[in-house]
């Protein structure tokens, strides 16, 4: 038994058809049995339905109130209002002929009307879908059908975008609500699909306050989120009532064994997208908690502002939002004097030193706290208290200067749609986690399963292999798709894809990912085979057809990503023909390795390459940001690529860092 996980299960070994597999581990914290939910609660509508009852009055719900273009403060919703707004939209989606178990759409960006429709649907037992156009050109028309939603809740400038697909998808969809306005132009733009469309204050006029709920249970789908495939369409994720709750609970007893739960006196600031898995998690945690939820602005020009505004108490980010942070802070630092730089470094060290030491948060420095790091702290409000990173990695040394300078407990987790948001988590206050995405939740148990291929062994000394899951929050598999539910699920296990390494102390630490697909920095999945064969269609490329005079489709193009950086990079084989014609036009007096060399070729590749891309429908952070051009085909004789002409990515990686590459380094 290591510090903080408990051995239930013990390790299997390899055979014929399965490789080894290490021990099940659970969390200390759920050592005798994983979490349940408790009896006489079926869904998620009870927490929130339990929260009004306590705190009819408290402040759930507050955006910003614009006024003659000017901002202003924060304008409230109580719990009692938002229930009643709740209660009134969920009997006028009935109204539309939704019954329990349909599919109800919701299209925009964080505000109040989105936790309401979504608590609408909760308490009708309604599976709501989240629509978003940033799965790729024509996502929304996929998933609408797909899930065959038939009445959507858009943002009011989403509605026309939504119009535009309407013509393909209205066998499904049947009504619009828009969370403002809608016009009479486009009212009859639906209308001639047949799609009714209605603004906010009519949906409200359709509905009733003393409307009987259904019974709910604990087994129904609460809802699809769709989530990016390896290729082709986006796969919907059913999580049911119970999944949803199970995550929010194990949260709560978290934070009470570690930390300090949520309470009424906290607020919430709403800015990840409700779209995605992360964030609704941990609002639902909120409304359970009764806490406040203050929506951003939507433009990332004011986020600062509106944090500064809200002063809240609990802070999600991923990555990119927290290394921006650091990025401010230490530009701040350098514009100070000499002085203010070594007492910023020496209450620094100081700090470092303690909370390695194993000081809690408050502990460690509360003298430098007040003195050095307050004007940190104010700039996030003044009053935070827990962040919390997910989505991928955060850099090291962002997540120590974090940890030491906001004067707030930092967390960091692991977790994908399919398990409900996160599966693992570093504990509170548990410096010697930094690195780490911590143990298993307490609803979850987990081992690694040896991958032979990659060289890792879950049962050697240090135990690598894929994290495979199983337990309350995992999802009950992709809606119409059983065959890659069962490609991923197997014998009761959800196998992750991602490679992880237990560290002693029972943390998992992420090294690797099984297949080729990983996540940048804002949290976007790259499926990178798919974009390789994408860019591979550009004319620029050689293929491996044409150097080795066989009919091999795949292009001499290498893409690369990884969670510490938004955006993409490539090395790529320029067909050499194409090459030397541009040259000749630009008058390039050079040889084929020194047009390799040029960075005018460089460009121009680049810029053909991205804007075959944007022909071929690849979003913004699947573009290229730099390439190499490498003028000798990847070979056999570099370990670059298999007898089948298939990428080896690991050792591509590694030559192209020992040669110094741009951008590989």
């Amino acid at each position: 038994m290591s510090l903080y996980t408990v051995k239930v299960e013990d390790s299997s070994p390899a055979t014929d058809k399965k490789p080894s597999a290490g021990p099940v581990y659970r969390c200390i914290y759920s050592k005798d049995a994983l979490l349940e939910s408790p009896s006489g609660v079926h869904s998620p509508w009870d927490f929130f339905s339990d929260s009004v009852k306590r705190n009819p009055k408290n402040q759930m719900l507050g955006r910003r109130e614009i006024l003659d273009g000017k901002v202003g403060p924060y304008v409230w919703h109580t719990y009692e209002e938002v229930f009643d707004a709740s209660i009134r939209i969920g009997s006028a989606i009935r109204s539309r002929g939704v019954n329990p178990g349909d599919r109800c759409g919701i299209y925009g960006s964080n505000c109040p009307e989105w936790i309401i429709v979504m608590e609408a649907c909760n308490s009708h037992g309604i599976c709501y879908v989240p629509l978003y156009d940033t799965l790729g050109a024509n996502a929304v028309e996929f998933i609408i059908n797909h899930a065959e939603v038939s009445i959507a809740f858009v943002q009011e400038n989403k509605i026309q975008s939504m119009l535009t697909c309407l013509p393909s998808c209205s066998s499904h969809l049947k009504t619009i609500v828009s969370f403002g306005k809608i016009t009479e132009v486009q009212k009859k733009e639906a209308e001639q699909v047949g799609v009714s469309c209605f603004s906010w204050e009519d949906c409200i006029l359709l509905g009733t306050t003393d409307y009987k709920l259904p019974q709910k249970d604990k087994s129904d789908i609460c809802t699809i989120m769709y989530t990016s495939g390896t290729t082709g369409d986006p796969k919907g994720v059913l999580l049911t009532n119970e999944n949803i709750m199970a995550e929010v609970l194990s949260t709560d007893q978290l934070l009470l064994e570690t930390d300090k739960v949520g309470t009424e006196e906290d607020t919430y600031f709403s800015f990840l997208p409700l779209a995605h898995i992360f964030d609704q998690i941990f609002e639902t945690y909120c409304i359970y908690k009764g806490s406040s939820i203050g929506f951003w602005r939507g433009d990332v020009r004011y986020l600062i502002e509106d944090i500064q505004e809200l002063k809240p108490t609990m802070f999600c980010g991923v990555p990119r939002v927290y290394d921006r942070i650091y990025t401010g802070i230490i530009g701040k630092i350098s514009l100070g004097g000499a002085l203010k730089k070594r007492l910023f470094q020496f209450a620094y060290d100081y700090k470092l030193k303690n909370l390695k030491k194993g000081l809690k948060q408050e502990e460690a420095a509360p003298f430098f706290d007040r003195l050095v790091f307050d004007n940190i702290k104010q700039g996030l409000g003044g009053r935070v208290r827990i962040m919390l990173s997910g989505a991928a990695p955060l850099p090291g040394h962002v997540e120590e200067f974090l940890r030491v300078t906001s004067c707030s407990v930092l967390l960091q987790g692991y977790g994908l749609t399919e398990s409900c948001g996160g599966c693992f988590t570093s504990i509170a206050n548990e410096f010697s986690m930094m690195g780490t995405v911590g143990v298993p939740v307490t609803t979850i148990e987990a081992r690694l399963e040896s991958v032979p291929e990659m060289g890792y062994d879950a049962l050697s000394v240090v135990p690598r292999g894929e994290i495979c899951l199983r337990g309350k929050t995992l999802f009950s598999g992709y809606h119409k798709r059983q065959d890659l539910t069962e490609e991923v699920l197997v014998d009761g296990w959800f196998h992750t894809g991602d490679i992880g390494e237990l560290q002693p102390d029972g943390a998992m630490k992420i090294i690797d990912r099984k297949k080729n697909i990983f996540k940048l920095s804002q949290g976007e999945y790259i499926a990178v085979e798919n974009i390789e064969s994408t860019f591979g269609r550009c004319p620029l490329i050689t293929s491996y057809g044409h150097l080795f005079d066989q009919l091999w489709p795949d292009k001499q193009i290498w893409v690369y990503g990884n969670s510490f950086e938004s955006f993409l990079v490539a090395v790529v084989v320029p067909d050499r023909k194409a090459l030397e014609d541009w040259a000749e036009i630009q008058h390039e007096k050079a040889d084929f390795n020194s047009l390799c060399k040029n960075s005018r070729a460089r460009k121009y590749i680049l810029d053909e390459l991205n804007n075959s891309g944007q022909k071929h429908k690849l979003r913004g952070f699947e573009m290229l940001r730099a390439i190499h051009l490498e003028p000798n085909p990847f070979d056999i004789e570099r370990d670059l690529i298999t007898p089948t002409f298939k990428l080896k990515r690991p050792q591509l990686l590694k030559y192209y860092k020992v040669c110094h590459v741009p951008s590989f380094c």
